[in-house]
């Protein structure tokens, strides 16, 4: 990259930043031009993600990647940001997720609370600064930029379980940012660096006593990190809090489960690949187990849940153990179509949190306990009431919900035409490929959950449907706008694109995964990268 292009990569840390500041300085009353300046923010930030996709697709695979080096120091001295297809991918994601909720938010939750437009472009940098950064400390900085954002997040608005949910949620990420920082300091102990090429290069070196510290170190930095994933026993705060948060708020935080999981795929390909020796593929087994019990905890809480924004939450920790598991297989070609599968998952588990307080304007207090009561005593099969239905048209609101809510349930269920079906589909083909030896108990068991949890998730989002479109006791149609549907609508649309533009996808994402198990030119890009042009070091 060269001229204005180098910088780049920068921008998505910068333009949120900036914004945010500009925002801070503006009454609060002026919510009209706030969220102007974070919606032309948000799709310059988009744009900006997609040309640099596009910049690190041209790259070959393995061959190397785009550093930028601030204050041009170099690495592993100063702080880098790195871009390749796993990050220009998240960043991407991210922009997308913050287009939709931000649109969604203007409606009238942006006008809920105090500096709402402020703290959504901090999650935006953090999210952005973690996804770019080349080292362990920076990470641990980002990560604390975007926590202390989605606290404000998480209590905005009002009500005792929005604060109670709040309180816990602050509790446990405090604990895991507790775990990343010792689990940081002693790996810099051990290796006398941060840096993750760096980390790379020296951890097949270290001698049997530091690896086994490092390993130490790797497994409570690890445990931070499956901690923000959702990863069971850990999880039991996730759904609560993702339900009990706005839908703006909870979409965003669809992306923010997965940050945990991208650390675990940049780490653990980069650092305990095949070249890391002893180490090599360290915790496998872990991730393998912790996946498939954290599938099995989301399927029991999908079946157990009694509204749609719990259900919603349990559906993030089906997506979070499925790539965790996933990921423990260690298979090459899973990689790849577990990277479609996140980014169709959090489509989906975004949309539905944007259509969940749609569709609970039109559910009636008693909904649930009214339908469980008609087909229990079989109420409401009068034929003479069935006839008069018969030639009523359904309100465009409702069929609008109705069809927006289908399509989640086949998205998340993993049912064609949408593209959970192709993830799914191709993780399991790819489990079953082997070189003529037999296929593992482990997998065979990882993929009947797989299938068990996609049908529970239809079950269960049968079942709210049902409820929510059929056990109506009045005839008032729910008033929703368009800037509320739009996003909605457009998350699904995505979703089915993916679908249609599967195979161009699917080369991107096994593209990437070959670049990372080639870590020899993310290692030499970033260790070798020379000073900026025109910028002299310091």
């Amino acid at each position: 990259m060269t001229g204005m292009l180098n910088h780049l990569v920068i921008v998505p840390i910068l333009l949120p930043l900036i914004s945010g500041a500009v925002m801070l300085l503006l009454a609060e009353r002026r919510r009209v031009l706030k969220g102007a300046i974070g919606i032309a923010s948000t799709f310059a930030l988009l744009i900006v993600a997609i040309i640099l996709m596009r910049q690190a697709d041209m790259t070959p695979p393995g061959s190397g990647v785009t550093t930028y080096q601030l204050g041009n120091w170099p690495a592993p001295f100063g702080i880098v940001l790195v871009l390749d297809r796993l990050s220009a991918l998240m960043l991407v994601l991210t922009s997308v997720l913050g287009i939709a909720s931000l649109l969604y938010s203007l409606a009238r939750w942006h006008r809920a609370g105090p500096r709402f437009h402020t703290i959504f472009q901090l999650q935006l940098m953090g999210l952005n600064g973690a996804f770019l950064t080349g080292d362990l400390f920076n990470l641990f900085v980002f990560f604390e930029v975007l926590l202390a954002a989605s606290y404000g997040l998480v209590l905005h608005g009002d009500g005792i379980v929005r604060v109670r949910a709040g309180l816990s949620y602050i509790a446990i990420n405090l604990t895991g940012s507790f775990l990343f920082l010792i689990g940081a300091s002693l790996a810099y102990g051990v290796t006398g660096t941060l840096n993750m090429a760096d980390l790379a290069a020296r951890v097949p070196t270290l001698s049997a006593g530091d690896a086994a510290l490092f390993a130490a170190a790797a497994a409570i930095l690890g445990t931070a990190f499956l901690m923000k994933a959702g990863t069971w026993p850990l999880n039991f705060w996730l759904p609560t809090t993702y339900a009990a948060a706005s839908a703006p708020a909870a979409a965003m935080f669809a992306i923010m489960s997965k940050l945990g999981i991208y650390v675990i795929l940049r780490l653990w390909t980069l650092v305990f690949g095949p070249q890391a020796g002893p180490l090599a593929e360290f915790g496998s087994d872990w991730l393998l187990l912790g996946g498939m019990l954290t599938i099995l905890f989301g399927t029991i809480g999908v079946l157990a849940s009694q509204t749609l924004s719990r259900l919603a939450g349990c559906s993030v920790l089906i997506s979070s153990g499925t790539l965790i598991a996933a990921l423990g297989t260690g298979g090459g070609e899973v990689i790849g179509a577990t990277l479609f599968y996140l980014v169709s998952s959090t489509l989906g588990i975004a949309a539905l949190f944007l259509l969940v307080e749609l569709v609970e304007r039109i559910r009636d207090p008693g909904a649930d306990v009214l339908a469980v009561t008609m087909e229990a005593y079989g109420e409401g099969d009068d034929e003479d009431g069935l006839a008069d239905e018969i030639g009523i048209a359904i309100p465009a609101t409702i069929a609008t919900l109705g069809g927006s809510f289908v399509a989640c349930t086949l998205l998340l269920a993993g049912l064609p035409p949408f593209s959970g079906f192709i993830a799914k589909f191709a993780m399991m083909a790819a489990m079953l490929k082997t070189d003529g030896t037999a296929v593992q108990a482990s997998t065979w068991m990882l993929i009947g959950l797989l299938i068990v949890s996609g049908l529970a998730t239809l079950i269960a989002m049968t079942r709210s449907g049902i409820s929510s479109f059929w056990a109506r006791m009045d005839d008032s149609i729910p008033r929703v706008r368009i800037i509320e549907m739009t996003p909605v609508l457009a998350l699904l649309l995505l979703a089915l694109g993916l679908t249609i533009a599967g195979g161009p996808a699917m080369r991107y994402m096994e593209a990437t995964t070959q670049a990372l198990q080639t870590p020899r030119g993310y290692i030499t890009g970033v260790l070798s990268a020379e000073a900026a042009e025109g910028r002299s070091r310091p």
